[in-house]
């Protein structure tokens, strides 16, 4: 792949950025006094900019020197996700755990998932639009892919892993709360790195529901039943188990 055509995706992807950054300024300074419109909004922001972001990763996925390129991309723009979106979970099973800890309300959790599925969907059909123009190497043929099935092991073991990589990411988030910041933002790419390394090639290592439905929404179509099976049920019982072990068993041991 031409290196020209890796760089006009890469600021494709810096130009969502500093849009997705200008759209959560305004709506902070605009819309703070209607908080639930605001958050909605915050959350619709921020999930399009991985949503997006991580589609125009995926095309990356075969660029020499295979898989250390797409790694130091991954890392990358999870650090600048980390930096660029504070205060956004941009996960549904991110919203869950605050919510079964009673941290925040159903309501305002439902109303950040629904955004969240909203953001993807609106992620996808833009970065189609993006797509049919055809502006870099990478874009040629990607809207004729179909459904490019992420799952290449059985249902069963998709699940697992799929469940167990959501248990470890969401227990290193609660682990890693109180570290500084910019400090944070480092180990939880580095983390999100190696399950993408570690389960990439068999599940796509997703554990986000909203995320899986952007990239892979033709799947869904096609066998709705597994694919929600596995990224979406499997990551949510897996963010459940850990609320239930952080906020029942852990105090009861300490």
């Amino acid at each position: 792949m031409a290196g020209g055509g890796v760089g006009t995706s890469l600021l494709l992807m810096a130009g969502i950025m500093v849009a997705v950054g200008l759209c959560r300024r305004l709506t902070r300074r605009r819309l703070r006094a209607h908080q639930r419109l605001c958050a909605f909004l915050l959350e619709v922001f921020s999930t399009f900019q991985i949503c997006a972001c991580t589609n125009e990763l995926c095309l990356l996925g075969n660029v020499e020197p295979k898989p250390h390129t797409a790694l130091t991309l991954t890392y990358g723009f999870t650090v600048l996700h980390g930096l660029t979106l504070t205060g956004s979970t941009c996960n549904p099973c991110g919203t869950l755990q605050p919510m079964w800890g009673g941290g925040i309300s159903v309501k305002m959790g439902g109303l950040k998932i629904a955004a969240q599925f909203v953001a993807a969907v609106l992620a996808r059909v833009f970065m189609h639009f993006v797509w049919s123009l055809e502006m870099a190497e990478p874009h040629f043929g990607a809207l004729s892919q179909g459904c490019s099935s992420p799952m290449q092991t059985t249902e069963t073991q998709a699940f697992c892993i799929e469940l167990l990589f959501s248990v470890v990411f969401q227990l290193s988030v609660l682990r890693v709360e109180g570290v500084n910041p910019k400090y944070k933002v480092h180990l939880i790419a580095l983390l999100i790195t190696m399950l993408v390394y570690a389960g990439g090639n068999l599940t796509g290592a997703i554990f986000n529901p909203a995320l899986a439905f952007s990239l892979h929404a033709n799947c869904f179509y096609d066998n709705f039943f597994s694919y929600s099976v596995v990224y979406w049920i499997a990551p949510s019982l897996g963010t459940i188990l850990v609320a239930f072990i952080w906020d029942e068993i852990l105090p009861r041991i300490s």
